[in-house]
């Protein structure tokens, strides 16, 4: 009996000896945090980065902006002169008014002589009287002018209509993080740059996790299609290329958050409220309120990183974290309280405490 006293005395002497251990160690360290640096590291002075308080005196530099408000105007296809190329396939009326007997092609009170053709790799065409003019680069107009003037001399009176019925100079190729890339034509009308993503089957994703680049041949413009969506529409130039592909709109969670990892931000001007909001929030029961860190790199190449500092125990933290925005490629750490930490620590100490003990006692 004697023992077992002895031995259970000596038990709890070495595990108040642990926790008087432990209780010291949180008083050296600030906050511990099993996931990332501890939060009195984080708070020490350093030549790394910027550490901010965010409170009402500090928070200005880091408000989300205001939403854009929407455009009233609207683009108005207007339709383009095309520029044939190499594949392009016409349609050619040729009308001959010259008295019978002399002319080369039907009369337009019979319908004329109607002829197709497809431009060469060289870029020409075949007619017959006509020859095998070079009219790639050309207009439709220029093309009829062209005509005419390769039959002058051989009849009196000729005109000419010529259509574009296969395009490749008129269509927009659209590709990327759509559900049906693919080339459009123009032929219908002119394309804005709505109708083409539209005819593409619209985007994959949200709409701010998109961005849009549209190359012209001697142009490049970069859009988000969220800002198309609030009117930045554009009519699109004959052979395009409209490519949407995935924006770099990503932020890390880290420490005891319910979903830690890579996440989409869920808007394109998110607070940090609905970030923590999207990852499931603060864990309960681990979580320490007032260590909620936002880590963020610096701009430009001299440009210190800085370190966003809330304390979720203060009412007025769920209104600043309404309005702090968060970037693309932020950090959110948010680290372990402090007993949390120690139950991960004493729990296994006691139980191999608790071995000893039942082996000493036997």
């Amino acid at each position: 009996m004697i023992k077992s006293l002895t031995v259970s005395h000596s038990f709890h002497l070495k595990l108040a000896t642990v926790a008087l251990a432990i209780l010291g160690l949180s008083g050296c360290s600030g906050v511990i945090s099993g996931a990332g640096p501890y939060k009195g590291a984080i708070e020490s002075e350093n030549t790394t980065y910027n550490l901010v308080e965010i409170n009402a005196n500090t928070i200005a530099p880091y408000m989300r902006s205001a939403a854009r408000p929407m455009q009233a105007s609207i683009a108005k296809p207007v339709a383009p002169s095309a520029r044939l190329m190499p594949g392009d396939v016409l349609s050619i009326l040729i009308t001959d008014n010259a008295p019978e007997g002399s002319a080369l092609f039907a009369p337009l009170s019979t319908g004329g002589t109607q002829l197709k053709t497809r431009i060469n790799d060289q870029g020409k065409i075949s007619l017959p009287y006509v020859g095998q003019p070079f009219v790639a680069g050309m207009t439709l107009s220029q093309v009829e002018a062209l005509i005419v003037k390769q039959l002058k001399g051989m009849t009196t009176d000729v005109q000419t209509h010529v259509e574009l019925v296969g395009d490749l100079s008129g269509s927009v190729l659209v590709a990327g993080a759509v559900k049906s890339p693919g080339r459009f034509s123009t032929l219908q009308g002119p394309l804005t740059l709505l109708d083409a993503v539209n005819q593409a089957g619209g985007p994959v994703m949200e709409p701010h996790l998109v961005n849009v680049t549209v190359r012209t041949g001697n142009q490049v413009q970069q859009f988000n299609y969220e800002d198309i969506l609030a009117g930045n529409n554009m009519v699109l130039r004959p052979n395009s290329e409209v490519v949407l592909e995935r924006a770099r709109q990503r932020f890390v969670a880290m420490g005891a958050v319910g979903e830690p990892g890579l996440k989409d931000l869920p808007a394109q001007n998110t607070s940090l409220l609905d970030a923590l909001s999207s990852v499931g929030g603060l864990r309960e029961g681990s979580a320490n309120p007032e260590g909620v860190f936002v880590f963020r790199m610096g701009e430009g190449d001299q440009a210190k990183p800085t370190v966003l500092r809330l304390d979720m125990r203060d009412p007025a933290a769920i209104f600043y974290a309404r309005q702090v925005v968060i970037k693309p490629d932020d950090t959110i750490y948010v680290t372990n309280a402090a007993v949390h930490e120690w139950q991960k620590i004493i729990s296994p100490v006691v139980q191999t405490m608790m071995v000893g003990r039942v082996a000493g006692i036997q």
